[in-house]
């Protein structure tokens, strides 16, 4: 399709340094837009008030937009969103360090939609993958956008969830729009342009680098109205995202844990600063209001943490070994200890099982109980 001026401009500001919001909102109401600036004299951008290096940059020749950045406007599924456009997050536009401009790839009215940020662990527990993914699908069934930032784990199982749900999702990525990280992501992020969108304010072909994450983070915090940690530890990116979602007046949720879960601390370090204790949707859809956009396709109680399959028709000994084997990972030594079975009648029974979907093998040789969601 025909790409605007406007638009290749944007993508021109998108990688000038220096710029912030209140500056370049100045020179675009002085110089007439993002194409009028651009292509104004030096002597007018500095009496616009931008700074030496921005100007700099505007006098050298990489300001154009380049032959990649036009084959990617061409796209009827991608635009470059100026802080200006209307169709640019509200959420978002009013934080205090919010970007200048968005690509994004997918469905623009996602980024209008009420939103709710999922993070956690890149390497959660199969109980917090299962809890990411059934509080996702639930919300994403109920009215609400699912906001997260692609990774491995939790974040993947958010959007997972909202897929499944058959609603919508954001991923935020921290790297340009068309590197995709993790690699293995790459079906799923073709699916989220379907159903939500792709979003980022790097430029294209911007490389993962670690110090692009918090950037990335805090767009998450402040485009949604809360934020969910589902598993985190106590160094970990999502309570950077949890903090600025604070900082920007959103409610911060927590979902607790075990005291033995190492995934669980950081949850629990937020629950004590003040976020909320959640263990069901209802949590959420109760502090926040979103009685404008909730659908109520299912019951509250559809949205509670994963309960543990019933054991309907087992026999007597095999519940004894699932009562034993508790809701945290156990390894043999521990269970035989718990039930004074025979080591290889515990080995034989937790075969059996795992084989009937009980229980699921946990790393270091242990056992954990597989969470059932009531989402169906």
């Amino acid at each position: 399709m025909p790409i605007s001026e406007e638009r290749c401009a944007w993508a021109v500001l998108a990688r000038t340094p220096g710029l912030s919001l209140p500056l370049l909102s100045t020179a675009l109401e002085t110089l007439g837009g993002a194409t009028g600036l651009v292509g104004a004299a030096d002597h007018s951008r500095a009496r616009a008030g931008l700074p030496p290096a921005a100007r700099e940059f505007l006098k050298s020749t990489a300001a154009v937009a380049t032959a990649a950045e036009r084959r990617w406007l061409e796209d009827p599924a991608h635009e470059l969103l100026g802080f200006d456009d209307p169709r640019f997050p509200p959420l978002l536009r009013a934080a205090g360090d919010c970007p200048i401009a968005l690509y994004v790839d997918g469905r623009i009215d996602a980024l209008a939609a009420p939103q709710l940020a999922i993070v956690g662990s890149r390497n959660p527990s199969a109980q917090g993958r299962e809890t990411a993914f059934a509080f996702s699908k639930y919300l994403a069934r109920q009215g609400l956008t699912i906001t997260s930032g692609l990774a491995a784990g939790i974040d993947t199982e958010a959007h997972r969830g909202a897929i499944a749900g058959q609603g919508a999702t954001i991923a935020v990525l921290g790297s340009g729009i068309d590197v995709i990280y993790p690699a293995e992501n790459a079906a799923l992020a073709a699916q989220i342009t379907q159903h939500g969108a792709l979003i980022s304010e790097f430029p294209l072909g911007t490389s993962v680098r670690r110090g692009n994450f918090p950037q990335r983070n805090r767009i998450i915090a402040a485009m949604s109205s809360g934020t969910l940690v589902v598993e985190a530890a106590r160094r970990s990116g999502s309570l950077i995202t949890a903090r600025l979602a604070g900082e920007n007046g959103r409610e911060v949720f927590a979902i607790p844990g075990s005291i033995h879960n190492p995934l669980a601390r950081g949850c629990h370090q937020l629950i004590r600063q003040g976020a909320k204790l959640t263990e069901t949707a209802e949590d959420i859809l109760g502090e926040l209001d979103f009685s404008g956009f909730i659908r109520h396709t299912e019951t509250p109680e559809a949205a509670a943490m994963p309960d543990a399959p019933a054991a309907a028709g087992m026999d007597n000994d095999h519940k004894i070994l699932l009562d034993a084997l508790g809701f945290d990972p156990a390894d043999i030594d521990t269970l035989v200890v718990r039930t004074g079975f025979k080591a290889d009648a515990v080995s034989s029974m937790m075969l059996i099982l795992e084989l009937e979907g009980y229980v699921q093998a946990a790393p270091g040789g242990r056992y954990s109980r597989v969470a059932r969601s009531l989402l169906g």
